[in-house]
């Protein structure tokens, strides 16, 4: 009788495991199926930028967020840790192998660049870029200011507001890229007409205020007679500034910076830095998105969409 009592029992407790097992199996299993169910997004866009954490395309990725929300867009946001085309490329690649709906990216001036994007719109993923364009590359759109017209805006403000002889030292943020050289030339092309306004040199950031902060030093310890600055990318003016802050001088060189981060404004405010070139990197990314999600629409924006791009000053007469 107690060996029936104890298989009864037996077969009882094993019974309950097993109910519990399964039980608590299917739970896990809808939790698993549920987050690998399709979403229910419209598209799915990835945004690649040239540095992930740079402040200026946090700003860029802010208003592709914001243009995502209205359309109920999934957006990824992917970059190097530090600017690098390599990985960059890296990133396409691994956006194009994940069938994403649409690309924007930084356009990077090179073959495998070019690869890529045919590849990516070869298997039906378009590709705008952003920021810095790649025209000879089947991209559908550019998203971004004219950086051509942004050098040349800032070589305006030089002669506009200073006067006498000066030399100007340059910092950009990279050699390589297209459009850091595109406003170094606009810039150039502004002044060659001035004689009085000469380029002294010209040093790499690596869109690092850190880097920016190094190339003016050298610079000035290069160039001792430099009576200016023109900073190309977001954080150049920072960088600038605090070394003429530094720099035993009668008075402090001319600065106009790149973009209008928080702490940019500040300096302008303060009147450490004179001038800088605003461009309006939410705005960009906002209109990124939609004019990528326009194209899966079937409507075609125009393949240059220009951002605005002006000069912000504390002007107060001109900068001797």
């Amino acid at each position: 009788m107690l060996k029936k009592v104890g298989v009864t029992g037996f077969f009882a407790l094993f019974m309950l495991n097993a109910g519990l097992m399964l039980y608590f199996g299917r739970e896990t299993f809808q939790v698993t199926s549920n987050a690998q169910q399709p979403s229910r997004y419209s598209y799915h866009f990835v945004l690649i930028s040239e540095e992930v954490d740079n402040e200026y395309w946090r700003l860029v990725e802010k208003g592709a967020e914001a243009a995502s929300g209205k359309h109920n867009i999934h957006l990824d946001y992917w970059g190097p840790k530090q600017a690098n085309n390599e990985d960059q490329l890296t990133f396409i690649d691994k956006a194009i192998a994940s069938k994403v709906d649409g690309i924007m990216t930084q356009g990077v001036s090179s073959d495998t660049f070019n690869y890529l994007v045919n590849k990516s719109v070869q298997k039906g993923i378009p590709v705008i870029t952003v920021d810095t364009d790649a025209p000879d590359s089947v991209r559908l759109a550019y998203v971004g200011s004219d950086n051509y017209l942004a050098g040349k805006l800032a070589g305006e403000t030089v002669i506009k507001q200073t006067s006498g002889q000066q030399k100007v030292g340059i910092v950009t943020g990279r050699f390589e890229a297209s459009n850091q050289q595109l406003r170094v030339k606009g810039f150039k092309d502004a002044v060659s007409s001035v004689s009085r306004i000469q380029i002294a040199g010209i040093g790499e950031s690596n869109i690092t205020k850190s880097g920016a902060i190094q190339a003016t030093y050298e610079l000035l310890k290069n160039h001792r007679d430099i009576t200016a600055f023109y900073g190309t990318s977001a954080l150049d003016g920072l960088g600038i500034s605090q070394v003429a802050s530094l720099y035993q001088q009668k008075k402090r060189p001319f600065i106009i910076a790149f973009d209008t981060l928080p702490e940019t404004l500040t300096l302008l405010n303060k009147h450490k830095i004179d001038a800088t070139v605003a461009q309006y990197p939410f705005i960009m990314g906002e209109r990124a998105v939609e004019t990528l999600f326009a194209i899966k629409k079937g409507a075609y924006p125009g393949s240059l969409q220009y951002t605005k791009t002006d000069i912000m000053t504390n002007l107060k007469g001109s900068h001797p």
